[in-house]
């Protein structure tokens, strides 16, 4: 129950300028533009989407390898620290390499059915 008391008035306050700005910035609550949500054919969509979250992936990847480092340096000597810190390293580099290769597939694919072939 505590967390929600805390995340909920940060989504408020996220939410104000959005609302507050609704008619200078041209927001309509129906189609959501105000947002940025994307609109047009579906394959668009789908790139727009799968570009947010291969920045969004990218930035966990920063964040836990800055964070595997910080346990590196922090270790002092500690094997199970060492271990455990290599160990989150050389998994946020493969969930970076799994999530460039899921989105590499995806382009191909499109690439591959719209007819433009594979180079």
């Amino acid at each position: 129950m505590k967390k929600i008391t805390k995340i909920f008035p940060a989504i408020l306050i996220l939410a104000v300028p959005f609302l507050a700005n609704a008619e200078t910035t041209g927001w309509n609550p129906s189609t959501l533009a105000g947002f940025g949500l994307p609109s047009g054919q579906i394959g668009d969509i789908i790139r727009a989407v799968l570009t947010w979250l291969l920045g969004a992936v990218g930035l966990i990847a920063i964040i836990a390898f800055a964070i595997s480092g910080i346990q590196y340096m922090i270790s002092a000597g500690n094997e199970d620290m060492i271990k455990t810190a290599k160990s989150h390293m050389t998994w946020s580099i493969v969930g970076v390499i799994v999530a460039l290769s899921g989105l590499v597939i995806v382009f191909a694919i499109d690439r591959a059915l719209r007819g433009y072939g594979y180079f």
